[in-house]
């Protein structure tokens, strides 16, 4: 049983996702780090002799701090930063905690930076990756929405990373769409999120027949944007709409509803 000032893999795989998710803050020393790396996802690595910076890039909020084997880093760290008015805990076991349970981890290698960039307009795909983005990997993350042809030039001045768009990697493959690609390569294969990719999937490439919910999130997709003409409002208005699908496919698929019937007179 985790101590009241840790949390558990479980619980915290249950934060992670969502728009409550604390800030995930990995401690661990380099050579533990060259051993093993993975991040647990929206984690940043930050050394735990630096509390003054750390809290700058936490900004209040509550905060999950990771070490190897979530004991003396991770504890120290999160007391200290308890001892500045911040609600901080450790996650029980750490980061073999986590593998052994077998959750979705990062390679920190896949990891590009934080600005994005794709084609203006968007639909489908361009707008469910930057929600998995920002609820997965970077919850900061800047996106920016450019005519087709600019993409490439702006990908080039502005360090950003290109998706979706042609001849980049984070874009469709095979039969797959973006979405896709970026559950393999941040290594996020998870049952809900699995879920979530078949739908995008059928609404992007048309093929409505993988899941009922596909010409759903199609019908969805174009109304959202023909309601907003700024991509960035419809990017807001669309992580609600993902927020929700996602707790949906997380644990919310049993459940129907139908109105209630009267028995006949």
């Amino acid at each position: 049983m985790a101590a009241f000032t840790e949390i558990s893999p479980a619980n915290l795989m249950r934060l992670i996702g969502t728009p409550d998710c604390p800030t995930l803050i990995d401690v661990c020393i380099d050579e533990d780090f060259a051993d093993d790396p993975y991040l647990i996802p929206t984690a940043f690595r930050h050394p735990h002799t630096d509390i003054d910076g750390l809290l700058w890039r936490i900004n209040n909020n509550r905060a999950i701090v990771i070490c190897q084997k979530g004991k003396k880093l991770s504890h120290g760290t999160a007391g200290a930063l308890r001892a500045r008015g911040i609600i901080a805990e450790a996650l029980q076991g750490g980061n073999h905690a986590w593998r052994d349970a077998g959750l979705p981890r990062v390679p920190a290698g896949n990891i590009p930076g934080p600005i994005w960039v794709t084609r203006h307009r968007p639909k489908i795909d361009r707008i469910a990756c930057p929600w998995l983005i920002r609820r997965f990997i970077y919850p900061d993350a800047t996106f920016l929405f450019v005519p087709p042809n600019e993409v490439a030039g702006v990908a080039q001045h502005f360090k950003a990373t290109p998706f979706d768009v042609e001849d980049a990697f984070f874009s469709h493959r095979d039969d797959t769409c973006t979405f896709d690609t970026m559950i393999t390569e941040f290594g996020l294969g998870h049952p809900a999120l699995d879920t979530l990719a078949t739908i995008i999937r059928g609404a992007d490439t048309n093929r409505h027949d993988l899941a009922p919910q596909a010409a759903g999130l199609l019908a969805f997709s174009v109304g959202l944007s023909r309601m907003y003409k700024d991509d960035h409002a419809q990017l807001d208005a669309g992580m609600a709409f993902y927020d929700a699908l996602y707790r949906w496919a997380r644990d919310g698929q049993d459940e129907g509803h139908d109105w209630p019937t009267r028995p006949a007179k």
